[in-house]
């Protein structure tokens, strides 16, 4: 806190500001200042106002010890000062009574004669001040269930009583009544009972997240599968990281690991790591570590203990580390609670929940389903696609260094998928201490082996588009293929760094045409190298004519110019010609993929697919087989330009069922899945097309392609949330944004901001207005200083101001709104800054009423300067036009605001700007919205209802004539509403 607070007024603002932070230390410790500050002022007020903010601070931030003594402070205080206590005060001193039992219970220090003790002052209390005792029977009842006492008779004191103002709430009352009958075993009774919970018609601070927690296995054992996944996804964003939730989080992760969803298991708990050291209560923490205990013995069972995780700070911790850890730690615990309550009862649920079987091999609970090998840590970036095929490839690779070797170069020459995974062996066989290699003529010398292993490198880093290290290693191996003596090997090497470097993306406004000039410049120069290069191999000099058709067909793609197109076709041909008469069969196959290509690229896509046709013929008599998945993914893409997509969905699935004999790397997996989204879309099948843009970005990031990875994860969310799937949104951006490149600011800075914009807007659409606002102020904040792309800044800082609006800041909306005009001045997004003007608006007349009419007019006159801006740039907007929706909006605001008249007249223009209605249905739509609002205002609110059902007769029989039945209905409900009151 920068400065105390002098006055009381300050005072209750300082709590105030207080009271809006999120529970922890931060505003613990600003409440402990403020009870320092309280205590100046000879009125004591202030003090009790403090007092139980600070009580408040110490209960939901994990601090049970010292929450009863800040009340014992206040039951002092109303002791001595009864008058003291206005009727709120009073009340909110006998509810934090149960807070104290609560307390009282978590710390095992405590003896349980004091527990009792201090329900009998709870009791005699409440009787003296004429107060029910259901809150005292219900605290009876749960230590009752702590200790583990016959609960049956205290439960039927509690529940059979009436409430009373100072009962718990009904969703916490909910959950003890649900939670006896699990006890006793009847799941389906205890699902019944938390129906209303986890529907969300009842909550409060601990609800539904605590009801949730507990619910998960009960659905699980009675079959309801979807119910439970929906439910652990909303659920664990409610108590996540929080230290006064580490029990529901501990639940959470139990469930995770009777899923078979291990992996998601370790993800969250690394999102948790601070529990271990920010709960104070020994019984959260309790519940907390035999959750993760139970995820840790699963993981350890399935031979993953040497796992790193996520552990107690000041040091690294494995799977099978932490768990002896946790063990020890939750064992005593246990034994601590079970001494001073004198039963087992803690021991036993530990051990129940410890012995619990898997309840499901697997159940989907993300858009990012991951294995538990999918985060083991690789020791190379080909680690995780050569695990996926080992088993596959096994048979075919030597075990024997000369024969891996041979292999490896055979696969090379032959483009057999395997060859990577052979390069990976060697790669780490020669890295291994006290390598020898074979003296063996065949094999070489290990200055080639080298040159072979930078080469493959350098073909990996090109697949990924990191061109500049592609060529620089290209060059490298050429350098230790010139040492070795092997010309053709260097030749090819120095081709292929030619290619890579005139790939490097070009920079600005003629980035097209330097693009072209340096693939035809690298062309010319691979022809030389060709030329002046003697004794090439067959297979040599086949890969040094695909790199020339290679980059003159780059060429066509970059300039689009049609003097590329027959010089495209003469380097396919001669590619095609040499490997027909070598029998080269991999550059066959390869000249006639090009031959369709160019012919797409050219603009003749029949012609590219009677191409595809010829090669698949080809493909499926002679092989390659391994070529047939990326072919038919060409023909997929081809009908997709044809807009058959129907046909490019049967080609894309039987690429990729063909694409799972082969490493994905080698028939890229990844873009097969991906443009089969692209078709499912087409068809309206968006939950297909999302499926398979999560496992295209899942291949994408087993290979290190992680840029591309993110960008496609990006596509996903934003179609989840489109398709209303809030919180698989929320859930795959959360896992994405917790990656350890993400949280290093190692990714794309603006790639991470549109990640996190998406979150953003899906907090928003799933209600947690607090979260989305705070997420868009720190990216409002962050986007401002983005001067290459302030059209961005205007969008975020709009968005922004209408959240704080709806929020009710209105001076903080004003002033977000007003970056986002000036960014919109630098980079103008007409309809975005529109929108959001006109929205602001219309909740500021909405919440304000006439005190806010002067703002909302205000946020109008500024609409309506961009749409004067928008008239002159000639901007033609998506949907209705800009005047059009800025008058209907005048006329909203003042009908809110009691402005009736202007209302009515700005509802006229706005009917007038729109025109008769014809056949379209939303512009249909809007008209009869615009004329039931001037006949609610005309007929309502102005009491003119004979003008108002002209309007609406008149509306109703051209709205019925053009066959908008369902747009009549509500003008036909409110006409005869003004019928009755005539």
């Amino acid at each position: 806190m920068p400065t105390a607070p002098q006055t009381t007024d300050e005072l209750y603002q300082a709590l105030q500001e207080n009271d809006r932070r999120p529970y922890g230390r931060t505003r613990t410790v600003t409440a402990e200042e403020l009870v320092d500050a309280a205590e100046q002022f000879a009125e004591p007020v202030p003090l009790v106002h403090a007092l139980l903010e600070l009580q408040e601070a110490y209960t939901y931030g994990a601090e049970p010890r010292k929450s009863p003594v800040v009340f014992a402070r206040l039951l002092t205080l109303f002791d001595e000062q009864p008058d003291v206590f206005d009727e709120r005060l009073r009340h909110m001193l006998f509810w934090r009574f149960k807070w104290v039992a609560h307390a009282l219970r978590q710390l095992p220090e405590i003896p349980l004669a004091s527990l009792r003790q201090w329900l009998t002052e709870m009791r005699d209390r409440y009787e003296k001040a004429g107060l029910g005792l259901q809150p005292y029977y219900g605290q009876a009842y749960q230590l009752a269930a702590h200790v583990g006492e016959d609960t049956t008779p205290a439960y039927e004191l509690w529940a059979a009583r009436t409430r009373t103002r100072l009962s718990d709430c009904e969703a916490c009352e909910t959950c003890e009544r649900a939670l006896y009958h699990l006890t006793a075993g009847d799941d389906e009774r205890a699902l019944r009972t938390w129906e209303p919970v986890l529907a969300g018609k009842e909550s409060c601070q601990e609800e539904p997240a605590r009801s949730v927690s507990y619910a998960l296995l009960p659905l699980l054992r009675t079959g309801r599968t979807d119910r439970a996944r929906e439910l652990h996804l909303a659920g664990y964003r409610g108590c996540r990281r929080n230290p006064s939730m580490a029990q529901e989080v501990g639940r959470h992760l139990e469930f995770c690991a009777l899923t078979g969803n291990e992996a998601r298991g370790l993800e969250l708990l690394s999102e948790n790591r601070n529990l271990f050291e920010e709960v104070d209560s020994p019984l959260d923490l309790l519940g907390f570590l035999t959750g993760v205990e139970v995820l840790l013995q699963r993981v350890e069972h399935l031979g993953h203990g040497d796992l790193p995780t996520a552990g107690y700070a000041g040091r690294t911790w494995t799977v099978a580390g932490l768990r002896a850890e946790v063990r020890g730690r939750a064992d005593d615990l246990a034994a601590r609670f079970d001494a001073r309550n004198g039963t087992t009862a803690h021991t036993d649920r530990r051990r129940s929940r410890l012995d619990r079987a898997p309840l499901l091999d697997t159940l989907e609970l993300t858009l990012r389903s991951r294995s538990l090998d999918d985060v083991a840590p690789a020791a190379a970036p080909v680690a995780a696609s050569v695990t996926a095929t080992a088993v596959r490839t096994a048979a075919g690779v030597p075990d024997e260094l000369p024969e891996l070797i041979l292999h490896a170069r055979t696969s090379e020459e032959q483009g057999h998928p395997d060859t990577h995974a052979c390069w990976a062996r060697l790669r780490t066989l020669v890295a291994t201490r006290g390598y020898a290699h074979p003296d063996d003529p065949a094999v070489g010398p290990l200055v080639q082996l080298r040159a072979d292993l930078l080469a493959d490198e350098a073909s990996r880093a090109g697949e990924k588009d990191e061109f500049a290290l592609a060529a620089d290693l290209y060059e490298e191996a050429a350098g230790l293929y010139d040492d070795a003596g092997l010309r053709g090997h260097a030749a090819v090497a120095r081709a292929s760094a030619l290619l890579a470097s005139a790939e490097i993306p070009a920079r600005g406004d003629d980035a097209a045409e330097a693009q072209a000039a340096a693939l035809t410049a690298a062309h010319a120069s691979m022809v030389r190298l060709h030329e002046e290069t003697p004794g090439l191999a067959p297979y040599q000099e086949a890969r040094l004519l695909r790199l020339r058709a290679t980059a003159l067909g780059l060429r066509l793609q970059t300039s689009r110019s049609e003097e590329h197109v027959a010089p495209a076709f003469a380097e396919v041909d001669l590619l095609h010609e040499f490997a027909t008469r070598h029998e080269v069969a991999g550059q066959i196959s390869g000249a006639l993929l090009l031959r369709a290509s160019t012919y797409a690229i050219s603009g003749d896509l029949p012609a590219a697919v009677t191409g595809i046709d010829v090669l698949l013929d080809r493909l499926r008599a002679h092989g390659p087989a391994w070529h047939l998945p990326r072919t038919l993914g060409l023909r997929g893409r081809l009908q997709l330009a044809l807009r058959d997509a129907q046909a490019a969905y049967a080609d894309l699935t039987e690429g990729l069922r063909l694409a799972a004999e082969w490493p994905a790397e080698a028939v890229d997996t990844s873009r097969l899945h991906g443009d089969l989204a692209e078709a499912c879309m087409h068809l309206g099948r968006p939950d297909e097309a999302l499926r398979h843009l999560t496992r295209s970005a899942e291949v994408e990031l087993r290979r290190g392609s992680r840029t591309d990875a993110f960008c496609t994860y990006s596509n996903a969310a934003q179609l989840s949330l489109d398709l209303g799937r809030v919180e698989d949104c929320i859930a795959l951006l959360d896992s994405l944004l917790a990656e350890p490149d993400v949280a290093a600011g190692e990714l794309d800075d603006r790639l991470v901001a549109q990640l996190r914009l998406t979150r953003a807007r899906a907090l928003h659409a799933g209600d947690d207005l607090k979260a989305a606002t705070a997420e868009f102020l720190a990216l409002a904040a962050e986007s401002a200083g983005w001067d290459d792309d302030p059209g961005s800044h205007a969008i975020i800082a709009a968005e922004t101001a209408v959240l704080l609006g709806e929020s009710g800041e209105f001076v903080r909306a004003r002033e977000a709104a007003e970056q986002a005009l000036a960014a919109h001045a630098r980079d103008p997004r007409y309809e975005q800054l529109s929108n959001c003007l006109r929205e602001l608006a219309r909740l500021q007349g909405q919440q304000q009423g006439p005190d806010g009419l002067a703002g909302a007019l205000a946020f109008l006159a500024d609409a309506g300067r961009v749409a004067d801006e928008a008239r002159a740039a000639g901007y033609e907007a998506r949907g209705r036009s800009l005047d059009t929706a800025l008058a209907y909006e005048h006329g909203r605001v003042n009908a809110y605001t009691g402005e009736y008249e202007d209302a009515l007249a700005a509802l006229e223009k706005a009917l007038a700007l729109l025109g008769e209605p014809g056949a379209e249905q939303d512009q249909a739509g809007e008209w009869a919205e615009c004329v039931r609002l001037a006949g609610v205002v005309e007929g309502i609110y102005l009491e003119r209802p004979a003008p108002a059902l002209t309007r609406l007769d008149a509306a109703i029989v051209r709205l019925t004539a053009l066959g908008h039945t369902d747009e009549t209905e509500p003008l036909t409900s409110l006409a005869a509403r003004l019928r009755d009151e005539e």
